[in-house]
């Protein structure tokens, strides 16, 4: 805390998302009552930026960064997002909002994750169980972090502990593809092997175990090390773009949000603009289910 009304803040914010007396460490009711039993659910607010907004927000490739609290911005209640562990692990932005006066827990990318990001996931989604809150995860990740200090660093064991958590917690879960999700990253922030209640992809969106211009580079790297064990010359950077046209051609086509609908892998393709109503709805139907029992196991230290 800065000071000592920041830490005060800190402790207003902390106490009014713990769970209110319907029920007790999340086991009260267990099979029988709703997740909707126990949370507080306030009348709706309106954001203060119009969600049209998006459209300009929104980089037109996927090299170009932009802070994916101004996506938040546009669609809680009141654009009041509390922040968990803001200076820690900061390309995982995770923290408390509301959607038409629904409690949820949102974790959403702003670059590659780290160890720092894996931890910081992990620890929120646990609090998120204790707490009954559901969560919400706005994926545009291009994986792990690699190379051999991070993997020496423990990134293979943290990364784990985060995918653990997301395949363990019980509370619904809510996925909104808004920008890439690519090879683990998916895993991690809660892909369709991961059983969301629901997971959606704006139309900007590209799904596929790698990058299209990842994949066409390693093919590259391939085939120029071929030709000089085979002592001919290099491809030339004409004839290199020209090799790696067809696999950037089939990954857009393979990795287009409309080839992941119509094979049913999400439940739809949706506008950014109707996302806020989208989730609200979504939210209403799924807190109505019976609560479940979370399947925790042991997390590596």
């Amino acid at each position: 805390a800065e000071n000592d009304e920041h830490a005060l803040e800190i402790c207003r914010s902390i106490i009014e998302t713990l769970p209110t007396s319907g029920w007790k460490n999340g086991s009260s009711a267990l099979g029988a009552a709703a997740w909707l039993d126990g949370l507080d659910i306030l009348p709706p607010e309106e954001p203060l930026y119009p969600a049209e907004e998006i459209y300009g927000i929104l980089p037109t490739t996927f090299r170009e960064t932009y802070d994916v609290r101004e996506i938040i911005a546009r669609l809680v209640d009141g654009s009041s997002f509390r922040e968990f562990k803001a200076r820690y692990g900061t390309t995982l932005v995770t923290g408390f909002a509301r959607i038409h006066g629904y409690p949820v827990g949102i974790l959403s990318n702003n670059g590659v994750l780290f160890s720092e990001s894996a931890l910081k996931g992990a620890h929120f989604i646990e609090l998120c169980e204790q707490r009954g809150i559901p969560l919400l995860f706005l994926q545009n990740i291009t994986g792990f972090m690699v190379g051999r200090d991070y993997e020496a660093g423990g990134i293979a064991r943290d990364g784990a502990k985060l995918v653990h958590a997301v395949a363990n917690t019980s509370v619904p879960k809510l996925t909104v593809v808004i920008g890439g999700s690519f090879g683990a990253g998916n895993y991690a922030m809660s892909g369709r092997a991961f059983s969301p209640r629901f997971l959606w992809m704006w139309p900007n969106a590209r799904i596929s175990a790698m990058g299209g211009e990842q994949a066409a580079n390693v093919l590259l790297t391939i085939k120029q090390d071929q030709l000089v064990r085979e002592g001919k010359p290099p491809l030339t950077p004409e004839e290199a773009e020209e090799f790696k046209r067809p696999t950037l051609e089939e990954y857009e086509r393979s990795g287009h949000p409309y080839y992941s609908t119509a094979r049913l892998w999400d439940d739809g393709v949706i506008d950014p603009v109707e996302t806020r109503q989208v989730l609200a709805l979504a939210l209403s139907v799924v807190l109505k289910s019976p609560r479940s029992q979370a399947g925790f196991g042991v997390f590596r230290m």
